[in-house]
């Protein structure tokens, strides 16, 4: 067992490996995160898909034998997404106060994301399968997925779209929302949930708790409201 080679083909084949590879990658993207004051371009999900892709290619894995080693993160996407019920029960009353804007964001946000995705993609000449990978993007993960598969889309394609919309929503939407001049943290934390889901509400948390909070009920609501749309929009563009 001295040769590298041997001992990477050993461990390869344990179904761990890539469960902790891909633990210690975002441990890694988190540390760098903090060490340079938590600033947006280092976003640790962002650092930590670079690592594990630079991995994957040096070690020449496949995205099959990586998945199946890591799909313990994919399986507690499922129980994560049904915890947004907290936050939901938390702010109940003030939801109740502002259910007319709060709807009224809701759905421009899910339809634009939708609709603006779907037409440019059509007008760069996308076919169906490919619209229907992309019109579930802005959603959390698990149930983007499964608008996918169910639309007919490609599922794989739809979770690196949805975490690269994640990404960039949680770079840019601090600054954005700054020079905006938004300052209410339940619109700022609501939008970023609705457009960035899971990667941006983590963003969010960490700007402001109440923000974070927000953020967490504008991803579930959009979840919801995506499944419900997505195939009805999508009909439209053939």
């Amino acid at each position: 067992m001295t040769d590298p080679l041997l001992i990477w083909s050993y461990l390869a084949s344990q179904p761990l490996l890539w469960l902790c590879a891909t633990l210690f990658a975002y441990w890694a993207g988190d540390a760098i995160f903090r060490g340079v004051g938590r600033k947006p371009w280092a976003n640790p999900v962002m650092i930590a898909t670079v690592f594990l892709g630079l991995l994957l290619w040096l070690t020449g894995t496949d995205y099959e034998s990586y998945f199946n080693g890591a799909q313990f993160v994919h399986f507690m996407l499922g129980p994560a997404t049904v915890c947004l019920a907290v936050p939901l029960y938390s702010n109940l009353r003030a939801l109740r106060r502002a259910a007319l804007p709060i709807f009224a964001a809701l759905l421009a946000g899910s339809f634009t994301a939708i609709v603006t995705t779907l037409a440019i993609a059509k007008a760069l000449g996308a076919d169906h399968e490919l619209l229907a990978t992309l019109a579930p993007k802005s959603a959390t993960a698990p149930v983007a997925i499964g608008i996918s598969e169910a639309l007919g889309g490609q599922p794989t394609l739809t979770a690196a779209l949805v975490i690269l919309t994640g990404i960039i929503g949680a770079i840019t939407v601090t600054p954005m929302l700054n020079a905006l001049g938004f300052r209410d943290w339940r619109a700022r934390g609501f939008a970023v949930g609705v457009a960035a889901h899971g990667i941006g509400t983590a963003r969010a948390f960490q700007v402001h708790e109440q923000a974070g909070a927000f953020a967490s009920i504008g991803m579930g609501m959009n979840a919801v409201l995506t499944a419900i749309i997505a195939p009805w929009v999508l009909s439209f563009f053939g």
